[in-house]
């Protein structure tokens, strides 16, 4: 028998109409956001209107527009304004708010002043996970990614950038100036259209530079030496795909390395993660609940007094040593060819010969020891391998130990990094897939990082689902 499937007749009449329940599966993801959302204790979260007035117009309930939220992060729906579109035609909104089409601006609005407690509810779902076992590896995988914010390249300033648009300014309006005369000279009678552009030109050269001189201003009270004049708390950071950097934030993510569930996370404006590893590993820490954890992160977190830290806290650290030898850019032996010797406190050179500890000093706050020869090297034949100088000095920190050990660590385990960079980094390569080639819809530290929550709660949804299905997930959150 031939044809196609036959469509329903739209003008039909149906007399049992079927209901929005009939219209939502037993395993679809919208029930997890409902009960997840239900189960939360809005009030001790810091939701603002938990409880309604007595008297105005009602508003709509706080965790109504929650689950709105999360329903839309978790479709790629992050824009207000088709959240409400969706609202009035999505059926499984429909199903999931109770027919309600909050306006575009009531949806912005709850996000904006609810920012830290949709953040608190977004992180109560690693519980979640953590119960359904998904959590609890005792490893985690730290990193960092660099998103833009809601200001462009050219709203964001430095001094240096400052003086070089100044420059170009004063340089267009001593050319004007000189072209300007010039028509003055030839001509006799009335201005000339020329003269009347050039006359333009000028008045907005100088309300240009007028600009500028407040943004200077701006420069000198600013502890950083930067602004962003659309997103105050954006800041320039140097990325490896873009020569200019991106105007943005340093998003951070610890995520465990059994099933990929994202367990802490935070936004910053610094643009280097050297002092965020403690900050990271101790939250994830807390968040997965085990005495001891490895906590594993690229050469960008090697930081002494960090992995110190990370080691006095139950955390044991894997970071690979950045190579920043300037002597073995130079083309002479690097410090990891001499060996550090515990019982004597010496160094053994490659050539054999001892370098003891001479002296000790405080620099940038560190106890620095230098250890060195000066008889042998002078005698020794392979000085020119090994130093410009009279005699090789080698510098230890006084906590170096827990370095050595790190490293010790890292020898025997040379699959860390590998692991690494297969647990976090399609973390963030699958969220900027999801906002696919924008930016941060919201401008503040504050809002950033509301919606990083909501995205990341969103990713953890999904694997979730993926890893232990939608049954046993309800039946965790339903007790």
């Amino acid at each position: 028998m031939g044809g196609f499937v036959e469509a329903a007749d739209r003008t039909q009449a149906s007399f049992l109409p079927a209901c929005l329940e009939d219209y939502v599966d037993p395993d679809n993801a919208v029930r997890i956001i409902d009960a997840f959302v239900d189960e939360l204790d809005l009030t001790e979260l810091g939701f603002a209107r938990v409880r309604p007035a007595s008297t105005g117009r009602p508003g709509y309930a706080p965790g109504t527009m929650l689950k709105l939220y999360v329903y839309g992060y978790l479709h790629q729906l992050t824009s207000s304004r088709k959240l409400e579109r969706e609202a009035g035609r999505n059926i499984e909104l429909m199903w999931l708010t109770g027919k309600l089409v909050p306006d575009f601006k009531t949806i912005a609005d709850f996000r904006h002043d609810n920012a830290s407690a949709i953040q608190i509810a977004c992180q109560r779902f690693v519980a979640i996970c953590r119960a359904l076992g998904l959590v609890g590896g005792g490893m985690v995988a730290i990193d960092g990614s660099r998103l833009r914010a809601v200001n462009t390249h050219e709203k964001n300033y430095t001094k240096g950038k400052l003086a070089r648009q100044k420059a170009r300014v004063e340089e267009s309006i001593a050319r004007y100036l000189a072209e300007l005369e010039d028509a003055d000279n030839a001509e006799t009678g009335p201005a000339t259209p020329r003269i009347e552009h050039l006359t333009e030109r000028l008045a907005a050269l100088r309300g240009r530079l007028g600009e500028l001189e407040e943004i200077g201003q701006q420069l000198e009270a600013a502890a950083d030496e930067q602004i962003s004049l659309t997103d105050p708390d954006a800041r320039a950071m140097a990325t490896g795909s873009d020569h200019r950097g991106v105007v943005g934030y340093n998003v951070q993510a610890a995520v465990d390395t059994k099933h990929h569930i994202v367990v802490a996370n935070a936004v910053t404006n610094r643009g280097h993660d050297r002092s965020h590893l403690l900050e990271m590993a101790k939250a994830a820490q807390a968040e997965i609940g085990t005495a001891e954890m490895i906590a594993l992160a690229d050469r960008g977190y090697y930081e002494g007094e960090q992995i110190r830290s990370c080691a006095e806290a139950g955390i044991i650290p894997m970071v690979p040593k950045p190579n920043t030898s300037p002597a073995q850019a130079r083309g002479f032996w690097g410090k990891t060819m001499f060996v550090h010797e515990p019982e004597t406190d010496t160094y053994r050179c490659p050539a054999g010969e001892q370098l003891q500890k001479r002296f000790a000093r405080v620099e940038g706050g560190k106890l620095i020891s230098v250890y060195f020869n000066q008889k042998a090297c002078g005698a020794c034949a392979s000085r020119p391998l090994c130093t410009a100088g009279k005699e090789k000095r080698i510098r230890r920190w006084e906590h170096e130990a827990v370095l050595d050990a790190m490293e010790s660590r890292l020898d025997a385990m040379p699959d860390a990094m590998t692991t690494r960079r297969c647990t976090v980094e399609h973390v963030f390569g699958t969220i900027k897939g999801w906002m696919g080639a924008t930016h941060f819809r919201m401008r503040g530290l504050k809002n950033v990082a509301t919606e990083t929550s909501l995205a990341i709660l969103a990713y953890n949804i999904k694997r979730a689902i993926a890893v232990a299905g939608v049954g046993p997930i309800l039946k965790v959150i339903m007790g």
